[in-house]
């Protein structure tokens, strides 16, 4: 028996009108499957329930598993990535708001080796024009030049930890404000994992969405984009790379494993 043509979201992009959007972080979730599919490309096991609304991937080495589970509020936290085992645990969460091609910074630099030195994440957002403040407690607050995007690390006391937040949000006109996504860091994460996602958070480059397919239409730009063609082109350019670059990680690992000691050998005396 044929299967059905059933029309969802779930549809290649072949067929959909593209807007090139800004700014990015107000440009709404996109298709998770800039993520999943990524993942999955590079080895991770899918480890859905299949009668289940989420996605749940875990990697080759069980080390990180990374939830997609969409709430009642596009608010909530809808990603959550985790460190497990031996090598240390942290967690991170982030909105369904999240724009993936963000987030994805930060899921792409888990298929990579560990630099040996992480790069410092304030430098790149002020060199991308961010404004930066540090307070007498050390707390540090970086803010985008809309004003409607911020970073902030605040010190826990006894100031032995700290969390890190990344937030897009609106003024409401009355003091508060209306949040549109919310990332939290705990203080465990590696840097080079949060220094990944904030060089993705500082980027002024458009993102593809639909016509007004974005959770503030009056806040953003949207102009006509590349064909759907060029763009499943493209995610198949992005898939291959993460299957190269998750081929070149685990080479490395492994030659890392193997390599002979360098230790010297004191010579035998006669």
């Amino acid at each position: 028996m044929s299967r059905p043509h059933i029309s969802t979201q779930a549809d290649g992009p072949e067929h959909t009108i593209w807007f090139e959007t800004r700014p990015r972080h107000l440009a709404g979730g996109g298709d998770p499957r800039h993520i999943t599919q990524a993942l999955r490309a590079a080895g991770w096991k899918n480890h859905s329930d299949p009668d289940y609304p989420h996605v749940v991937l875990a990697s080759p080495d069980h080390r990180h598993t990374v939830v997609l589970e969409p709430e009642t509020s596009s608010y909530a936290a809808w990603w959550r990535i985790q460190a497990h085992g031996d090598h240390g645990h942290w967690y991170a969460t982030f909105g369904g708001n999240t724009p993936v091609e963000i987030l994805a910074g930060l899921t792409d630099a888990l298929l990579k080796p560990v630099p040996e030195t992480a790069p410092e994440i304030w430098p790149t957002l002020a060199w991308a024009g961010w404004s930066y403040e540090r307070d007498e407690h050390g707390n540090e607050t970086a803010t985008h030049p809309d004003t409607n995007l911020s970073l902030r690390r605040r010190s826990v006391e006894p100031a032995e930890s700290f969390f890190l937040t990344a937030e897009a949000a609106l003024p409401t006109g009355l003091g508060g404000h209306e949040r549109i996504w919310h990332a939290y860091f705990d203080d465990r994460m590696p840097p080079h994992l949060i220094a990944a996602f904030t060089h993705a958070l500082a980027l002024d480059e458009p993102v593809q969405r639909r016509h007004y397919d974005v959770p503030h239409s009056h806040l953003v730009t949207q102009e006509r984009g590349p064909h759907g063609e060029q763009l499943a082109l493209a995610h198949e350019a992005r898939l291959k790379t993460a299957r190269a670059t998750a081929r070149k990680t685990r080479r490395s690992a492994l030659a890392a494993q193997t390599a002979p000691s360098t230790t010297a050998v004191p010579a035998r005396s006669r």
